[in-house]
């Protein structure tokens, strides 16, 4: 059995903090029609520029909220919540490309809702997943790399038994825990700091469930944890 576990280290930090997760169980990830998804990307590339009225990026809230959240532990120099890099495609007229079903629901999903959202295969995880600070020393491959590159001591991190997953809160993905058309078992996550939109949180996880249910099948069970609400079973 398999738990995602969000720490003490978190909740120091984030202590008003909400995680949606959606697990997803016996889905067909294989791509069947990939304009399908195109064009469900293209959809959320045009509702998503609505959040962003000023054009400095960095004033506009949906943005200013999660720069104000990464100065709060220790961050690479220059990385950005990947809701900021996904609006910031967009807001220069460059389309999200199509991945796989599974990554372009959920792009479309937070772009939709202006939400950062990541993936990880059940499967591929060791032990629980918990959402804590890096010692430092976790093994780390990010995708598109071959080389070990460890999260810093004091940063936000997913990570299991075997290392780093997921650096800065959704803002790096290893390659070890990626989703791919060959997931049966994943692990949702929509990060939320700003409690003024929690009903958007609901709304975004809501909607995200009922897509992959509807296109890739499967059963997907929604929840969100909290300070009071730290641990669901994910296997």
């Amino acid at each position: 059995m398999k738990n995602l576990i969000i720490e003490d280290d978190f909740w120091s930090i984030f202590p008003n903090a909400k995680i949606g997760a959606v697990v997803c169980h016996s889905i067909d990830n294989f791509i069947k029609n990939k304009e399908q998804y195109e064009e469900m990307l293209l959809e959320a590339e045009n509702e998503a520029l609505n959040y962003l009225q000023d054009t400095v990026l960095s004033n506009n809230e949906v943005i200013k909220v999660w720069r104000e959240s990464f100065k709060k532990f220790k961050t690479k120099k220059g990385a950005r919540s990947s809701i900021e890099a996904l609006l910031k495609r967009v807001y220069n007229g460059n389309h999200i490309g199509t991945i796989n079903p599974l990554v372009d629901i959920y792009n479309s999903i937070s772009l939709k809702y202006a939400l950062p959202c990541g993936g990880e295969d059940i499967d591929k995880i060791v032990g629980d997943i918990r959402l804590t600070k890096a010692l430092g020393n976790e093994e780390f491959i990010p995708l598109g790399r071959d080389e070990n590159s460890p999260p810093y001591e004091g940063e936000i991190v997913y990570k299991d038994n075997n290392g780093a997953i997921c650096r800065c809160l959704n803002w790096r993905e290893s390659v070890r825990t990626m989703l791919t058309e060959s997931t049966k078992n994943a692990l949702l996550c929509i990060e939320l700091t700003d409690e003024k939109r929690l009903k958007i949180l609901e709304s975004a996880l809501m909607d995200l469930a009922k897509l992959v249910e509807d296109n890739l099948g499967g059963k997907c069970t929604v929840s969100i944890l909290d300070i009071n609400n730290r641990r669901i079973l994910i296997d």
